[in-house]
């Protein structure tokens, strides 16, 4: 059984499965080589969105300590290099996935704890079940919050304070919760998440390539802008490199025409 399920649900859209229900969905070896893959597939131009979710029970519980400290990489030397090598080659995972060029929404199923908190964060939207539950957690594993992007990203999407009370505490809390402070976009019942997901999909499906392309990487780059005048000069050069393509003029042909627009493909 691989350790994640790659399907794609319609054209343009894929769905990544992290698929190790048994140990709900922690992370191990082969669940990192399996993401590797699905990132392969996602950075070309076959998919316009991803969704993640978890198979079964969970959506990510975090690192599998059942492994007993197995590592990530082929890593050799002494102990601590290889644990060391170990938490980059996951760290970059997740960066490879937060730089993707196309948005990815997590359709959190389970619990989501520790790496599973991670993946979650690193996705551009969140859309919970409501049996979803969140937590920083690595504090109560004897180590710090300090992990995975959670000290950069939680802030950014939920502020400064709420983001403090987690990973201090490293409190779990439930779906309603995540929503009130806008961890999640949205909560579903379990039945209705992929659908969900999809729908959401769908919606940044509609809009033209060029435009989401640049929107996804956009936000990420203004997100560490040093100041205002820093982001709207990005903002300058983005509009106008979309000038070039035919998108506007199609998006006032088809409002005119009351059609689909036909975008043009990347």
């Amino acid at each position: 059984m691989a350790a994640v399920e790659f399907t794609t649900l319609e054209d343009g859209i894929a769905l990544v499965t992290l698929n190790r229900p048994e140990r709900l969905n922690a992370i191990n070896r082969e669940l990192i080589d399996g993401m590797d893959e699905a990132l392969d597939r996602l950075s070309t131009n076959e998919f316009r969105v991803g969704i993640l979710t978890g198979a079964g029970r969970g959506f990510c519980a975090g690192a599998d300590l059942s492994s007993g400290g197995t590592s990530w990489t082929d890593s050799t030397g002494p102990g601590y290099k290889a644990m060391y090598d170990s938490q980059v080659r996951l760290t970059d995972q997740y960066s490879r996935m937060y730089d993707l060029p196309i948005p990815m929404v997590a359709a959190v199923n389970g619990v989501a704890v520790g790496g599973g908190l991670a993946f979650a964060l690193h996705c551009d939207i969140r859309i919970a079940s409501q049996s979803a539950r969140f937590g920083s957690a690595f504090i109560k594993a004897g180590l710090s919050s300090m992990d995975m992007g959670t000290s950069y990203l939680l802030p950014k999407i939920v502020g400064v304070g709420a983001a403090r009370e987690m990973m201090l505490t490293g409190r779990i809390i439930e779906s309603d919760e995540a929503h009130r402070i806008q961890l999640v976009h949205e909560v579903v019942p379990a039945d209705d998440l992929i659908e969900a997901a999809l729908r959401m999909a769908r919606s940044i499906r509609a809009n033209n390539p060029f435009g989401v392309w640049q929107t996804k990487i956009g936000i990420n780059t203004a997100l560490d802008a040093p100041s205002l005048r820093h982001a709207k000069e990005l903002e300058n050069r983005i509009q106008i490199m979309t000038g070039f393509t035919r998108n506007m003029q199609e998006a006032s042909a088809a409002l005119m025409e009351k059609r689909t627009p036909i975008w043009d493909p990347m």
